[in-house]
């Protein structure tokens, strides 16, 4: 049986080592300014993990394929500290060193973009996550959003953001159901909810970022190709979860302009 078994592991683990290598399956395509040096930190980390997953795997194939019982054979089972010391002395160390060094490699991407401010010409638009869609909301030509007024959302008239008429700061606001972008613009988003957690998830642009209720949360990046791509939550958040899905936009500067200017007029 230990041979057996450890024919079978090495098997197990020379096929998922391949699929890693061939990327068979992998990240889509990077559309983001952020998303090539967010890339090489996760292969960073997969090839030390690999690394580690390929020693521990062949490591428990030789020893099931050396000491594994045979057939009306019965060996004592030693219980640790006892056994190979040198070898789990070795294991936590290898371990710590690589949690330790990727926090040190991957401290300078992670800053990047949630410890540094987004660029003062940043587009920004506010998006507002609710059972079960996303809203999003554009300042008017004061470049003011007005505040939000939970007690006055009303989906029923459109009002997903609680907007009050009567605020000067608000009554030009564009409130949209997608997400348009201009390309090569940095954006900031201004996420809040307005009942549970969400997420606010865009696998090409790599930003995914929890959305918490009473919070408004800063999330910037800089799109770089044009396209349409899908936003996703990837919270759990009720029985509807699976539908809450919008749209992030991409255009050129031009058709930024002419598509503002229509969702303004539809307001």
């Amino acid at each position: 049986m230990g041979k057996a078994f450890a024919v079978v592991l090495t098997i197990i683990t020379t096929v998922t080592v391949a699929i890693l290598v061939s990327r068979h399956w992998w990240f889509p395509t990077v559309a983001s300014a952020h998303g090539g040096a967010m890339d090489h930190q996760f292969v960073e980390t997969f090839v030390g993990a690999a690394i580690g997953f390929i020693l521990a795997q062949l490591c428990l194939a030789a020893f099931a394929w050396k000491f594994g019982e045979r057939k009306g054979e019965t060996r004592q089972v030693r219980i640790f500290p006892g056994g190979v010391k040198w070898l789990v002395v070795l294991a936590l160390v290898y371990v710590g060193s690589e949690i330790i060094l990727l926090e040190f490699v991957g401290q300078k991407v992670w800053a990047a973009m949630y410890f540094t401010p987004a660029a003062a010409d940043s587009l920004q638009v506010q998006v507002l996550a609710g059972q079960f869609a996303f809203s999003f909301r554009y300042p008017g030509p004061d470049g003011k959003f007005g505040p939000i007024h939970t007690d006055k959302i009303d989906e029923t008239k459109g009002n997903m953001f609680g907007i009050d008429q009567s605020d000067p700061e608000s009554k030009d606001d564009i409130v949209t159901v997608e997400l348009g972008v201009p390309v090569n613009k940095p954006v900031e988003l201004l996420l809040n909810s307005k009942d549970v957690g969400h997420g606010f998830y865009v696998p090409e642009m790599r930003i995914q970022q929890d959305i918490v209720p009473g919070m408004q949360i800063p999330l910037h990046f800089t799109p770089t190709k044009i396209g349409k791509y899908d936003i996703t939550c990837n919270q759990l958040c009720g029985l509807g979860h699976h539908t809450m899905r919008a749209f992030l936009d991409v255009m050129s500067e031009e058709d930024y302009q002419k598509w503002i200017v229509e969702q303004a007029s539809l307001q």
